[in-house]
């Protein structure tokens, strides 16, 4: 008997062959179109809706049963993806150092190698040398330095190369060589590629990267720097694949305790080399990449290093690992240079993680006088609050309504997505995303949208809608015949948003109380992250996420995940002070908190 069908899908023209009784979805996934699936597959967001042989169906509900053709409506959309970031100076002092040195001919009777003296010429002074600085070879001691198998095979041809030419540029860190190239005294010399020997170092290519990576749950950023300078070169970004396995962590952990972690880790992977290598591209220069430093949620961090996220899920949700690493990028599928270094900051807890150590290095509230409180606001709402006298940190598991899923209208930040919303003169006045037709409303205009409704009084403090339209419990926005479909709010997308936003104040009066601080000693507060970054701070005080005073004390700082990112590669005295700060922050349960609870129903209403 038949045990497979073949799903053509019309738009894309792609046919295949998959198993009978797989969904929908699974075949989008495997013909690799990356569908949005909010709810990893539950039948509950209805954004998988596509068409099989002319009927409209969910994706992820429809089992393959025979030969069919689908229809996946609309063309898919780049979400408004925010790159930028709050900017901080730092002095240029990183790990991966550059240096020229000149290798003399050895004198009759030497017993060092080749490769000894090399060390000892990069190393063996003690002393730390500026870019380009020549120096003589020493006979100082050398530290301890990591040497593989491409150095093995590199100082046997030492001697020949030293003769061809002896003053020589070394790419390096504080215990391992990471490259060298025949130097010049002309810069047209230095920039003539002639790479390509067995020990997989390249030769005289005049320019060095690094790159910063922000690994996010929706969203990924790269950012290429300037090995020499630190200068950033180029931006880049793409939603993250792991979305068609769920749009939250929960989701995509729960799939990956059922069927490994291969295709998660892998599509990620995939992308962030197509991430790098549209860096290079953009910068218009060739060279090599040397360091990356990532930055993620500890969900996103483990699933990157193929690690289950089995111990996020189940009590006490403690991470796998947590303390800052340093891996050879080639173990983990990332496509630079073949000695290059994989960075990634410490996970500060289970859903507290290295892209808050990020926030943290880029804001450094650990070093302030003022007391200071750093939102995220997402599926997981982290913060960080405190000052340079002590910190403490804690998640709330605020829900993904701010990011679309489980709002019958909601969307993500995508091109006719409603991001503003306000009554004036006695009408509904909106803004989208590019200004294209609306299509749905994404986090920052749900928000306004409430806050709005409070306002005239169509919402009352419990949360009750009185819309005073057809439907008294549902409140339509956009008719639809200004749009292709009505866009409206209904009585269970605002318990969402309650649920969501009670989540997210119980945390800051908690977190609060634990470090004994009160409303009005909070002098700034930062809004980090792309959500945080767009949303209205008033309405937002106006429906209860924040204390109403924290309004005009409101800070957005953009992408402060992967502004720490890079300065993890800019300056390594900062980096380390950073992941030792981290090591004191306390950490706040939520869940084994007994006041919870109490707080988080007194927080579920509009009320004053």
């Amino acid at each position: 008997s038949k045990t497979v069908a073949r799903v053509y899908f019309v738009r894309e023209k792609i046919s295949m062959e998959v198993p009978l009784g797989v969904t929908v979805l699974e075949a989008e996934i495997r013909a690799g179109l990356e569908p949005d699936a909010p709810c990893g597959g539950q039948g509950s967001c209805g954004k998988c809706l596509v068409k099989v042989n002319g009927n409209p169906v969910l994706a992820c509900q429809t089992k393959v049963v025979g030969d069919c053709q689908v229809e996946i409506p609309g063309k898919k959309k780049r979400g408004k993806i925010l790159s930028e970031g709050f900017s901080r100076n730092v002095n240029f002092q990183p790990d991966l150092r550059v240096k020229r040195i000149r290798l003399e001919k050895p004198e009759i009777g030497e017993k060092r190698s080749e490769w000894e003296r090399l060390l000892a010429a990069v190393y063996g002074d003690g002393e730390i040398h500026n870019d380009h600085e020549e120096i003589g070879c020493k006979n100082s001691a050398v530290p301890y330095i990591k040497v593989g198998a491409a150095d093995v095979q590199l100082s046997g041809i030492l001697y020949e190369k030293r003769m061809l030419a002896p003053v020589w540029e070394v790419i390096y860190t504080e215990n391992e060589i990471l490259d060298f190239r025949q130097s010049s005294n002309t810069e047209a010399d230095l920039c003539q590629n002639q790479s390509g020997n067995d020990a997989g170092y390249s030769e005289a290519c005049c320019n060095i990267f690094t790159a910063a990576i922000d690994l996010g749950t929706t969203t990924i950023v790269g950012y290429l720097l300037d090995g020499r300078n630190g200068q950033t070169l180029a931006t880049e970004s793409r939603m993250n694949p792991q979305m068609q396995y769920g749009g939250d962590v929960i989701q995509r952990a729960d799939y990956v305790l059922e069927h490994g972690t291969e295709a998660l880790s892998e599509c990620v992977r995939k992308t962030i080399n197509e991430i790098l290598e549209t860096l290079i591209e953009k910068s218009q220069k060739a060279g090599d990449i040397y360091q990356i430093s990532l930055v993620g949620n500890t969900c996103m961090h483990h699933l990157f290093l193929g690690i289950s996220p089995a111990s996020l899920v189940h009590a006490p949700y403690t991470p796998a690992i947590s303390q800052p690493l340093t891996l050879r990028a080639s173990d983990y599928g990332i496509h630079i240079h073949k000695k290059g270094q994989l960075i990634l900051l410490p996970n500060i807890a289970g859903y507290i993680g290295a892209d808050t150590s990020g926030c943290l290095l880029a804001l450094r509230q650990d070093l302030k006088e003022e007391t200071t409180l750093l939102l995220d606001v997402g599926t997981n709402t982290e913060m960080i609050l405190g000052n340079k006298h002590g910190l403490a940190a804690c998640s709330a598991a605020s829900g993904p309504a701010f990011e679309g899923a489980k709002i019958q209208c909601g969307m993500r930040g995508l091109p006719g997505a409603i991001d503003h919303v306000k009554y004036e003169n006695g009408k509904w006045q909106y803004t989208t995303i590019e200004n294209e037709k609306p299509t749905g409303l994404c986090g920052s205009g749900l928000i306004d949208l409430i806050a709005e409704l409070l306002r005239t009084g169509l919402l009352d403090e419990n949360g009750i809608l009185h819309s005073g339209q057809v439907k008294a419990d549902t409140f339509v926005l956009v008719p639809s015949g200004e749009s292709q479909r009505e866009i409206y709010l209904t009585q269970k997308d605002i318990g969402e948003v309650q649920l969501a936003k009670a989540a997210i104040a119980a945390g800051i009066r908690l977190l609060m109380k634990k470090q004994n601080v009160e409303e009005t000693q909070v002098q700034t507060v930062y809004l980090a992250g792309g959500f945080g970054n767009y949303m209205n701070a008033r309405n937002a005080a106006r429906i209860g996420l924040i204390p109403e005073n924290f309004a005009e004390k409101v800070s957005c700082v953009g992408n402060a995940a992967g502004e720490g990112a890079k300065i993890a590669l800019l300056n390594k005295k900062e980096r380390h002070e950073a992941e030792k700060a981290v090591q004191k922050i306390e950490f706040l349960e939520l869940a084994a908190c007994p006041e919870f609870q109490d707080c988080f129903v007194d927080e579920l209403g509009f009320g004053k």
